[in-house]
């Protein structure tokens, strides 16, 4: 699968094992940065492009990182066509993909350890939409709404 990754400060040593990691299981890697530690960098610079990314269909997913998880699911939910999510559980971890189309997990670093992540990140690429009615139709309203905010210029 290409999956692309992307952090701040925060979240960046976690990310370049993340990433290896991936790379080991024979994933192809697109790394959005940060490309080296700097304390002062701020997560919408890389989670933004990671985002845009997903949504045009460059990568088939995306991990974002940051210090909580939290900041980097805001940004990444204000680009249409994404669906993100903070997860630190299992369970949402494939249900957010099965039902919701979740494209972007988001994750803290400083929330969860390495062995919970990796098994987090299995999990959400191992998961598929199940493409059942009731799902559909939600993702359909907030495709709705997304074109109306685009069309009132607010975002």
């Amino acid at each position: 699968m290409h999956i692309g990754i992307a952090s701040d400060h925060g979240g960046f040593a976690m990310k370049e094992r993340i990433a290896e990691s991936l790379k080991f299981a024979g994933h192809d890697v697109a790394d959005f940065g940060a490309l080296q530690l700097d304390p002062d960098d701020d997560y919408p610079d890389f989670v933004i492009p990671l985002a845009k990314a997903v949504a045009r269909g460059e990568v088939e997913r995306g991990i974002a990182l940051c210090s909580s998880g939290v900041g980097a699911s805001i940004v990444a939910n204000k680009v249409p066509g994404v669906h993100a999510a903070l997860i630190h559980d299992h369970f949402s971890a494939h249900q957010g993909v099965e039902d919701d189309g979740m494209n972007i997990i988001c994750l803290g670093s400083l929330v969860i350890g390495d062995a919970l992540v990796w098994e987090l990140i299995q999990t959400f690429i191992e998961a598929r939409f199940s493409g059942a009615e009731r799902h559909l139709r939600r993702l359909a309203k907030i495709s709705v709404l997304e074109r109306e905010v685009q069309k009132c210029n607010l975002v």
